[in-house]
């Protein structure tokens, strides 16, 4: 079959696409943005891209076509597609009907944490000899790829709640039936399609209607959001975690399942309690598939981590520059206190950050940003397009150690460079590329450094 993919360079698109090629499927794509590196990756899977959504494009002429949730009415393209009555489906049907039928999905759910937890639940699988299949929203160390088709029954997913297509609301994860489901933490986030976070408890209350009655559901005992999500209704097996009755682990990273140790997370290399925590929830969906948590505790000490979490980007004149996703307070928060924890509090963290995701955009978090970058030494905010509310007025509470900045992100990343001193740790933060701010700041601490 020739599939034809409209935003194929989206993270979950693009693994769609690769899954499919890998399937053996004929695979081509569109996307308003079509360049490295997931464009490289795309093309070395033997898929033909195409620049921008032209109604001519509409000659490619597949036998279907798979519509991202980027796509909205209006575009040339989709217009094309519906006046011609073609068939069309989106991205997490397909991959429903077309790879997860008859397999045992493990599906990790929630507003923080999913991509690093479904690799951490990959690496545990994989070092079992499970050989499972993936589509995670990022690249996992050692896999180079951020989706695969397994050997085995099993396949892992990072099972997000953002809206499916233009033609379907519903959370992209009520398509993925899981027989296993993490329910990591919930809080409110995607302010631009959930009107508050009641919206979204009730899309995961529909994620949990989907599983049968002999699935498991791994759910956060500390979370409260999550407790009214269960409260819905669950007819499944249900455990949990950070909890005392339950899976739990302590400030020492010691797992218990009850009251019995079953090993300890202190060499795994991914830094933070939030980590740990991540750890927990996956070897919890480990053992639900027969994989022993001691095995599995084991197999952690040689995760390498997934590519922007705390993804040490290079040092230059004795200043380490670090790239990671978070963007939401809370992600932000975890991230700066995992940082601290590995280097100590007399090391200087400056922290880069850049309100992009729809949610930070539109102001929906400004409240929360300065209390979570308190722990930092230095705050640089760049406001960039579209953020339409005063960066410098919710950082105010930081005081002079906050700066905020709206020019070209080369002179930012000179002022941070400039700001540096060896010891020093740069954090940046942003769910977009930040128009590569590592690599520019790496190349003026260089450059400072050969002036001296």
């Amino acid at each position: 079959m020739h599939i034809h993919i409209l935003g194929i360079c989206g993270t979950f698109m693009a693994g769609v696409a690769r899954l499919a090629a890998a399937a053996g499927h004929k695979v081509t794509g569109s996307d308003a943005n079509v360049y490295p590196p997931m464009s490289d990756q795309l093309k070395d899977a033997g898929i033909e891209l195409t620049q921008g959504y032209n109604a001519e494009d509409i000659s490619v002429a597949p036998d279907l076509w798979v519509i991202g949730n980027a796509i909205g009415r209006g575009n040339p393209l989709l217009e094309e597609i519906l006046d011609r009555g073609l068939p069309y489906t989106s991205g997490p049907q397909w991959l429903s009907e077309n790879v997860l039928r008859d397999r045992h999905v493990l599906a990790v759910a929630g507003t923080h944490g999913k991509t690093t937890t479904s690799s951490m639940l990959l690496h545990i699988l994989s070092k079992a000899g499970l050989e499972p299949g993936w589509l995670i929203g990022g690249v996992p160390f050692g896999t180079h790829a951020s989706a695969g088709l397994g050997k085995s029954k099993y396949f892992v997913i990072e099972a997000d709640e953002y809206d499916t297509a233009f033609f379907d609301k519903r959370s992209k994860f009520v398509h993925y039936r899981p027989s296993t489901a993490i329910l990591n933490n919930l809080e409110y986030d995607h302010a631009d399609i959930f009107e508050n976070l009641a919206a979204i408890e009730k899309q995961f209350h529909h994620l949990v209607r989907t599983i049968a009655r002999n699935g498991l559901v791994i759910v956060n005992a500390k979370s409260e959001a999550l407790e009214r999500v269960l409260g819905m209704g669950c007819w499944s097996r249900v455990e949990e975690f950070n909890s005392t009755s339950g899976w739990s682990v302590d400030d020492d990273r010691v797992v218990r399942l009850g009251a019995t140790v079953q090993g300890s997370l202190a060499e795994m290399p991914a830094a933070g309690m939030h980590n740990a925590q991540n750890a927990l929830a996956a070897v919890a969906a480990a053992h639900d598939v027969g994989v022993d948590p001691k095995q599995a505790i084991e197999s952690l000490k040689s995760f390498e981590g997934v590519a922007r979490r705390l993804e040490v980007k290079g040092m230059q004149n004795g200043v380490t520059v670090i790239d990671d996703f978070a963007h939401h307070p809370s992600a932000i928060e975890a991230t700066i206190a995992a940082l601290r924890g590995k280097v100590g509090r007399d090391a200087r963290i400056l922290a880069v950050f850049e309100p992009r995701s729809n949610t930070m955009k539109l102001g929906t978090m400004k409240d929360r940003l300065a209390g979570s970058l308190k722990d930092a030494d230095r705050v640089f905010c760049y406001k960039g397009k579209g953020v339409n509310w005063d960066p410098a007025g919710a950082l105010l509470p930081l005081g002079g150690k906050a700066s905020t900045f709206s020019g070209e992100i080369d002179a930012l990343a000179q002022l941070v460079a400039s700001d540096a001193k060896p010891g020093d740790t740069v954090l940046c933060m942003s769910n977009g590329s930040f128009g590569g701010i590592c690599g520019r700041i790496l190349e003026h601490l260089k450059i400072n450094g050969e002036a001296r």
